[in-house]
């Protein structure tokens, strides 16, 4: 038997359950998994309040990051096997699959061997975060060398991979933060430049540091929007969106 985190109706956390119950087989290209640890996401509360990008179907199961070792693997399963240590992709339906559980089925193609350097809890919470901005900054935007890439938002989970991943692509992070409390910790997890927005003029700020130069680009996970110089100050800023500034890319 395995105790896994159910719900039968939309609503805050009072709506989870514990739930008994035994976890068959993997199917043919499936993975079950003995979870060591579990990730937390915004995206798991917006399921459980059945306002994420699909309707629930009841009673749900919930989760998208997990991590742990793999207890049986389907007959078609080849690169994996049991006794690995793995963690879980965020690419799936929460219709079909879930992590919140002692015991987890997943498709095989979610499951990834994550380096020993990470714990069980590193390797759970990491996948989301660094998949949004990966996939805005590299995929979407195609960051690199020369550019500027303003984070709103930098302290939560997905600005701070946002800096990782600007510096790996050799682009220059910016990080917005409301006021200076957070300037220290943003710096040592590697911002170029910090800015206070309750307390600096950002676009004055974005301009002293590109050196008034260039064209921007507006970057969700879904869409890059380019603009010219001027148009900065008249666009909003706002959680869900990366901004990317380059000096030489027409």
């Amino acid at each position: 038997m395995s105790r896994t985190i159910k719900f039968a109706k939309a609503g805050g956390p009072e709506v989870l359950e514990f739930i008994n119950q035994e976890v068959p087989a993997p199917g043919p290209a499936e993975v079950r998994i003995k979870v060591k640890a579990i990730g937390i996401n915004r995206a798991e509360s917006m399921w459980r309040n059945d306002k994420y990008i699909e309707p629930v179907t009841y009673p749900a199961g919930l989760g998208y990051e997990a991590a742990g070792t793999v207890d049986a693997v389907g007959r078609d399963v080849t690169g994996v096997a049991v006794g690995d240590t793995v963690s879980t992709i965020p690419a799936f339906s929460m219709n079909q699959y879930f992590t919140y559980g002692e015991v987890i089925i997943v498709p095989d193609y979610v499951v990834v061997k994550h380096p020993k350097s990470l714990s069980f809890t590193e390797a759970a919470s990491v996948w989301m975060m660094f998949i949004t901005a990966y996939g805005a900054l590299i995929v979407d935007a195609r960051v690199t060398k020369g550019d500027f890439v303003i984070i709103p938002a930098a302290s939560s989970s997905v600005g701070l991979a946002a800096i990782q991943i600007a510096n790996y692509a050799g682009a220059t992070p910016i990080a917005l933060t409301r006021t200076s409390d957070k300037k220290k910790r943003l710096h040592e997890a590697g911002a170029a430049h910090v800015i206070a927005t309750q307390e600096q003029d950002m676009v004055a700020e974005v301009m002293r540091i590109t050196n008034g130069n260039g064209r921007g680009a507006a970057v969700t996970g879904r869409s890059s929007v380019f603009i010219g110089t001027p148009k900065i100050a008249h666009i909003e800023v706002v959680a869900s969106t990366i901004w990317l500034w380059n000096s030489h890319r027409t």
